[in-house]
């Protein structure tokens, strides 16, 4: 640290907004708290008298400020700042917070306590502390399961440092959330100037030639090697790294169903779908390349590969159970480990590649011949629309625009990996942790790439999940326009799926009483968009479809938001 002259009136709220400030914050995502007037009052001050300081986003609800921060985290992978309202704001935005966790975005999440409830010296925290926000060992011990790192604030001079602190952990792998907890008496306290250090960003760790070579030459030797992904293209040049790396060895790359991002070109020859299935006992060499839960159930074990773990945190501490059965691990960043594997591709038997090669071709051309006969099967359906159609329809209209998929369907997530077809790096992304974050993430995605159009894909029941009025304020209020297209079947399908699935003769089957799992009382869904002047689209039948998906992606383009609810069949 180092000292500075005091500014009249600098307090803790100054100390906060200085560190954050310090720390490369582009944005102070703040869901409103009573705590916060003391940052309110250091913000009004930078903007008189033109001080640099994050930008302030006065949102509505504590989901939306965190998923907008998980969004814009997901593109520019540096930490920002979150603000939430005391334990009850915390626990509200809990469920995004932990969303983050898994996502891998890095965020410094604050919320506030008191510590004297009126009983202390100096400015009166109010009874609002004593009464009813105050929760027994802190917001903190709250937060701790769903966080990276977890802890308090305790004075107002170690504040900024503690800010830095916490970005820092923020930022490493396993990226995620860290989050600080504030007393207010802390924020109203006066500041003696000292700043905190303008943050580094985390430097790289390397696998050593050592343990690459023995890795490079199984590869050499492997007859029929598989690469199965979830989040390579999460990291920055990982996307890249990983095609050129399955180039350089001709390797096909699976991403399962639990691939959360866009990790490889899915219209790349090399592009194996999303099923591990077949490779369990004919691979005999896996490559899991940040792949956290590969196998399911866990113990289905592959039958005869060699199972390398290229990760730079195979072990996931967030993560309860894991499995991998790794025979070796190469733990350096995976960007930096893919390339380095791609410059030991040499000598390799051409004999066994052509074998190879020619398999994938026959699986790749397979699977093209199925997704156009699934499309031209759902185009010819005279009644109803098929989702397929959907998100083929989208496909093609989204073809050339540089467009960003943000997805927060369940039984449709297939439908639109396979039809939509990303095929750019921080393309495509799945929402984490639970329901109710989609249209925020995509909002915050947005907002860290204004200049590429987000298309939000979301299910009937996802939707109203959502806090949708504070979202369409938010969208409204800092003009970030995205598509909404919700796949609205009027069913909480997998729930239904379930149900139907555990009790194939139960009672619900022979009655037909589906319980938990019937939206056919809900409105029509983009009605709720009018009253915040948003272009709404309401289709029902397949010919209305295109038009509808134009108008809309002609409103995005001349910035207004767009929710487009199409009735699905299934």
């Amino acid at each position: 640290m180092t000292d500075t002259t005091t500014s009249p009136g600098a307090d803790g709220g100054d100390a906060l907004v200085t560190a954050f400030n310090a720390v490369g914050a582009d944005y102070l995502f703040c869901s409103s708290g009573s705590e916060w007037a003391p940052v309110w009052e250091s913000l009004a001050r930078r903007h008189r008298d033109g001080l640099p300081c994050p930008e302030y986003l006065d949102l509505t609800h504590e989901t939306v400020a965190v998923g907008m921060a998980t969004g814009y985290g997901l593109i520019k992978r540096r930490p920002q700042g979150v603000l939430l309202h005391a334990a009850p704001g915390l626990l509200q935005g809990s469920m995004a917070v932990h969303g983050a966790l898994l996502a891998g975005v890095p965020m410094v999440v604050s919320s506030s306590e008191s510590t004297t409830y009126g009983d202390g010296p100096g400015q009166d925290p109010g009874g609002q502390w004593y009464r009813n926000l105050s929760i027994v060992g802190g917001p903190h011990g709250v937060a701790q399961p769903f966080t990276k790192w977890s802890t308090e604030a305790a004075s107002v001079h170690t504040l900024p440092t503690m800010v830095t602190r916490a970005a820092e952990l923020s930022w490493r792998a396993p990226a995620g959330p860290a989050y600080l907890n504030i007393p207010l008496e802390i924020l109203l306290e006066d500041w003696d100037g000292r700043e905190a250090k303008p943050l580094v960003a985390p430097g790289s760790t390397h696998s050593s030639p050592e343990e690459v070579d023995p890795v490079a030459q199984l590869i050499r030797e492997a007859k029929n090697p598989v690469v199965v992904t979830e989040t390579a293209g999460r990291e920055a040049g990982g996307f890249e790294a990983l095609v050129a790396f399955a180039e350089a060895w001709n390797i096909p790359v699976v991403e399962p169903d639990s691939a959360v991002c866009g990790n490889f070109p899915r219209t790349h020859p090399l592009h194996a779908g999303s099923d591990i299935g077949p490779w369990m006992d004919e691979a005999d060499l896996i490559l899991l390349v940040n792949c956290r839960a590969p196998f399911y159930p866990p113990s289905r074990r592959p039958a005869k590969a060699a199972i390398v773990v290229i990760d730079e945190v195979p072990q996931r501490p967030h993560v309860v159970y894991q499995v991998l059965f790794a025979d070796r691990y190469l733990e350096g960043n995976v960007a930096n480990t893919l390339r380095q594997l791609t410059k030991r591709a040499k000598e390799l038997d051409e004999a066994a590649v052509a074998v190879r090669r020619s398999a994938q071709e026959e699986r790749h051309t397979a699977e093209q011949q199925a997704i156009a006969k699934a499309e031209e099967k759902a185009a010819s359906q005279a009644q109803g629309i098929d989702p397929v159609l959907v998100a083929a329809t989208l496909r093609k209209l989204l073809d050339g625009r540089n467009a960003i998929v943000v997805d927060e369907t369940i039984t449709h997530s297939r439908v639109v990996k396979r039809h939509v077809q990303t095929a750019d790096p921080d393309s495509y992304f799945y929402v984490q942790g639970g329901l109710g974050q989609g249209i925020a993430v995509a909002l915050g995605v947005k907002l860290a790439a204004q200049d590429r159009p987000v298309v939000l894909t979301i299910g009937d029941g996802a939707f109203t999940y959502n806090p949708v009025i504070p979202s369409y304020d938010a969208s409204k209020a800092y003009e970030l326009p995205v598509l909404i297209v919700v796949f609205n079947n009027r069913v909480y399908k997998s729930m239904n799926l379930n149900h139907r699935r555990f009790y194939p003769e139960g009672a619900a089957a022979e009655t037909g009483e589906w319980l938990g799992t019937d939206l056919h009382r809900l409105p029509r869904l983009a009605a709720f968009a009018e009253p915040f002047g948003l272009h709404t689209e309401t289709v029902d039948t397949p010919d209305a479809l295109t038009p509808a998906l134009e108008r809309a992606l002609k409103s995005v383009a001349e910035g207004t938001t767009a929710v487009v609810d199409v009735l699905v069949t299934r």
